[in-house]
């Protein structure tokens, strides 16, 4: 009996690799929602969607990938963004060769933000290693910050941007999931990027991104204020991000790991743009 054969994913063969994890990782995503969403990239060329496990022909297994080039301290950066490892139970002794597909390919930065303690396990074989996962809770009280101010529109949010800052805010701006807003004052932008979340049955933000955690500190009074006249109670952001704690804070911890491949990358210098986390809507 041959051995399962590992092949890139293709314009090809996008939509069949989209229906096996419909079918086996979450028919939440539909399979057009699956494929609609991988061919999300931002590189070119695209050099595959990910890697499948083929047996004679079906897919039994499959690690997908998204693709970026990007501008960091000015030094162009190439980003691989494994996502959605899935691998049938008859076939999971193969899953270690379908890993070494994807990280063997030369150049790359390499990171998972969503996998299972199983996987981040698995990765740590390779010489992954985990982002600090402490969180913190901020509490979105009333108040007033007169030299603060908060931009929730496209059109002032583009006037208020320039250069790199306003390429990363156009390239994020059409993912209905994610939410947009500028604060701070001319000169001292911070640009925000949330998702709506609930802690404590009660809504809440969850930071996905901030361009500048000193400037979100300066400034957090007014974006609580906004959040909470909103109905969001609580902001939740990763304490890595922030030079220190905005009062009144809590801090939680003992969420699954997030993964990274990198020999000149520091963990300061990674983020969440550009990849699964805003792509796939996790």
């Amino acid at each position: 009996m041959a051995r399962p054969h590992i092949e890139p994913v293709t314009d090809a063969s996008l939509d069949e690799f989209a229906q096996f994890l419909h079918e086996n990782l979450s028919r939440d995503q539909s399979p057009a929602q699956w494929s609609q969403r991988f061919r999300t990239s931002w590189i070119d060329p695209q050099p595959n969607y990910g890697f499948v496990l083929r047996d004679e022909g079906r897919i039994v297994g499959g690690i997908g990938a998204i693709y970026a080039q990007r501008i960091l301290g000015g030094k162009e950066e190439r980003f691989c963004n494994i996502t959605s490892w899935c691998v049938l139970d008859a076939y999971r002794q193969q899953s270690m060769r379908l890993a070494m597909a994807v990280i063997g390919q030369p150049r790359f930065h390499y990171t998972d933000f969503s996998p299972t303690k199983v996987v981040a396990g698995t990765l740590q074989f390779f010489k992954f290693r985990a982002l600090d996962d402490r969180q913190a809770v901020l509490f979105n009280l009333p108040g007033i910050a007169l030299s603060s101010r908060v931009l929730t529109e496209r059109r002032a949010i583009e006037a208020a941007l320039q250069g790199e800052a306003l390429r990363i805010y156009r390239d994020h701006a059409d993912f209905p999931w994610l939410r947009h807003v500028l604060v701070g004052r001319p000169g001292d932008w911070c640009h925000v990027i949330y998702k709506p979340r609930r802690f404590k049955r009660l809504p809440a933000a969850g930071i996905i991104h901030l361009s500048d955690g000193a400037a979100f500190c300066r400034h957090f009074r007014r974006l609580a204020g906004h959040f909470l006249a909103r109905g969001m109670v609580t902001t939740h952001v990763e304490c890595r991000r922030l030079p220190q704690l905005p009062w009144p804070s809590a801090v939680r911890s003992g969420f699954n790991p997030k993964m990274v491949l990198s020999t000149t990358l520091k963990d300061e210098d990674i983020d969440y743009l550009y990849s699964e986390t805003v792509a796939l809507d996790l």
